[in-house]
């Protein structure tokens, strides 16, 4: 059975942003894959201090529930990332937790992890998709095999705009999203 971790960056509860991932996952739910919805807003997550100690041990030295978080996302075999917009960015939340998974660099983690992003905003064009590219980055840095939504809707990923329980568009973006990850994860694992 594969698996899919759809990672939460907003520090808002219940959200626009995690229904969003809520949507893509439950479209992505099967008998092939299993899917998990993991929120950042209620867990410690610490700022990465630049040791460097996960150069030469493959782990952070920092206690808190980045060891549990890294593991999960170490065992998965899709990553959805996700963040509202912030200035045009994703949340300090979003980026601390992807800073905090730089163990996983070393190991080849994400070789072949496929990876997808969503992100919300108050406006349509409001900063969605530059806080897409941001997540992107990291997953290609990481080695990651990125998909968008592969139809003529968001194109980098899921989108949407002021309260996605009402935003058809965003709807769609989810279902392309879903779509495209499973193809990918099923032709990669054949």
């Amino acid at each position: 059975m594969l698996k899919v971790v759809g990672i939460v960056g907003s520090p808002r509860k219940n959200g626009n942003t995690e229904y969003m991932v809520k949507k893509c996952l439950d479209y992505m739910a099967n008998d092939d894959i299993e899917v998990e919805l993991i929120t950042l807003h209620d867990k410690n997550i610490n700022f990465c201090i630049g040791c460097d100690g996960c150069k030469k041990t493959n782990e952070c030295a920092i206690e808190d529930d980045m060891k549990m978080l890294t593991d999960k996302v170490k065992e998965a075999d899709g990553v959805i990332m996700s963040s509202p917009v912030y200035f045009g960015d994703m949340t300090g939340l979003a980026k601390t937790f992807i800073d905090r998974l730089r163990p996983l660099r070393n190991v080849h983690a994400f070789k072949y992890k496929v990876c997808g992003a969503i992100s919300t905003g108050g406006f349509r064009n409001g900063g969605q998709e530059s806080t897409i590219a941001s997540i992107h980055d990291f997953f290609l840095i990481q080695g990651g095999i990125v998909v968008g939504d592969d139809r003529p809707t968001a194109h980098y990923g899921a989108t949407g705009v002021g309260i996605t329980s009402e935003d058809d568009v965003a709807d769609t973006t989810c279902q392309h999203l879903a779509s495209r990850m499973t193809d990918v994860l099923k032709k990669i694992n054949e």
